[in-house]
């Protein structure tokens, strides 16, 4: 393997992903080679997609296997609507776990770094 041939895949990458600083909305990840574009309504509701690393979209196709059965065909506008916001709220409840995890690592850098007086912080 060449650099040529490591720069071709990496632009092949960026131009399936529509963008040249592609980073995964739930986790951050930013390798475009680990990186994927997700439907937010799923494949058979919309063209809509966010980019999330592979282990994030594993997470939340596996979340829509839990969503209920296509009613019409096609969908009605009220039942892709439905589907969004299951949708959105699976990848909000993804984004919530991280920002706890987040959250918790400043406080404790936050405590970590307090200086203490009288043994007390």
């Amino acid at each position: 393997m060449t650099d040529y041939d490591s720069e071709r895949r990496r632009q092949r990458a960026l131009e399936r992903l529509g963008t040249n600083n592609p980073r995964c909305v739930i986790c951050g990840k930013a390798n475009p080679h680990c990186l994927e574009r997700h439907h937010i309504l799923g494949r058979t509701h919309g063209d809509e997609t966010v980019i999330v690393c592979r282990n994030c979209h594993r997470e939340l196709s596996d979340r829509q296997k839990d969503h209920p059965k296509q009613i019409g065909d096609p969908p009605s506008l009220g039942e892709n609507v439905g589907y969004l916001l299951l949708n959105l709220a699976d990848l909000f409840a993804e984004l919530i776990e991280v920002l706890r995890h987040y959250g918790r690592q400043l406080i404790d850098r936050a405590r970590a770094e307090m200086p203490t007086v009288g043994g007390q912080p």
